[in-house]
């Protein structure tokens, strides 16, 4: 059996500076592998900053921390820390309260809808599918800083 490793327990000020990094430099999406994949939740930072994206790590407990690509020489090397599904989600509930930006709002829908919609053997049923759709459209809907807000 794999060892799952888990979100740590945030402390309040982690949460809050953690989601003040996310509505900063971060994104709360829904990525996908493959074109025919369906979507997965993920949870990003990214920063020419490798030490902040360590401390990121450490403060969660879990993550990866990856090389972007450089396209142009002129560029500083950059990072992203990644966490995604259940990790991500996970991490949502802890700082949500905390978001500011649309990514509040993205996180709310996550955190009252993903688990519904998402089956842990990847195994949709077609009645499954739609409902990811809809999951996926009001995600979505969140997507710019003028986006309609959650009240």
């Amino acid at each position: 059996m794999v060892d799952y490793k888990k979100v740590r327990e945030l402390k309040k000020e982690e949460a809050a500076y953690l989601a003040g990094i996310i509505d900063g430099e971060g994104t709360v999406t829904l990525t996908r592998r493959n074109r025919n994949d369906q979507r997965q939740l993920a949870v990003t930072v990214s920063s020419t900053d490798r030490h902040l994206l360590e401390y990121v790590l450490q403060i969660v407990g879990v993550g990866k921390i990856t090389n972007k690509r450089m396209n142009r020489s002129n560029h500083s090397p950059a990072y992203t820390y990644q966490l995604s599904n259940r990790q991500a989600l996970s991490l949502l509930k802890q700082i949500a309260p905390f978001l500011r930006t649309y990514k509040r709002d993205r996180a709310r829908v996550v955190l009252d809808g993903y688990l519904k919609v998402t089956p842990r053997n990847g195994k949709y049923s077609t009645e499954m599918l739609g409902a990811k759709e809809k999951f996926n459209s009001a995600f979505f809907a969140f997507s710019s800083p003028n986006a309609k807000r959650l009240e």
